[in-house]
């Protein structure tokens, strides 16, 4: 994407592309018809596994008030239990708390370009997928990376983290 082209799109979304342009990512964000606010949705849209799509789910961090954001298959449930012994015990994160701590509203949270700096989980359950779609800002928009390409911008760990 171009500058001009960036500058039709919502905020979280051009957050979203300037952050994977800085990364030099080969795709950027990719605006889709309808909402996909779920994983489901986000896979009929596309035309592709449930499994493939990257859902992003936050956590509070009950210690320190932390967002754990942590990445999943889309056909995949989180273990919190997984999750609290890997970070510390969690608490419920609500839409306020998303959004003031992600910058995104739920049913866009990106697994990049966030407002704050908080913890980050991969699940090793998307490496089963050559291809994977994230949202990238808002409920409309999408992009495509691999499993890799997530673990390498994120910088976070790939733990067994779903029931």
């Amino acid at each position: 994407m171009c500058g001009a082209e960036l500058t039709n799109l919502p905020e979280g979304v051009r957050r979203v592309a300037a952050y994977l342009q800085s990364h030099d990512h080969p795709h950027g964000p990719r605006m889709l018809d309808d909402a996909a606010r779920t994983a489901q949705q986000a896979a009929d849209a596309l035309g592709i596994d449930v499994g493939q799509i990257a859902k992003s789910i936050i956590f509070r961090r009950v210690q320190d008030d932390a967002a754990v954001l942590v990445i999943t298959s889309g056909d995949k449930r989180v273990d919190e239990k997984k999750v609290a012994a890997l970070v510390g015990d969690l608490g419920r994160a609500d839409a306020s708390f998303v959004k003031a701590k992600t910058g995104f509203s739920i049913g866009g949270v990106a697994p990049v370009a966030h407002a704050s700096t908080g913890v980050v989980l991969i699940d090793r359950e998307l490496f089963r997928f050559s291809e994977i779609w994230a949202a990238a800002g808002h409920p409309h928009a999408v992009f495509a990376l691999t499993p890799a390409q997530l673990e390498k911008m994120t910088g976070a760990p790939v733990a067994e983290v779903v029931v």
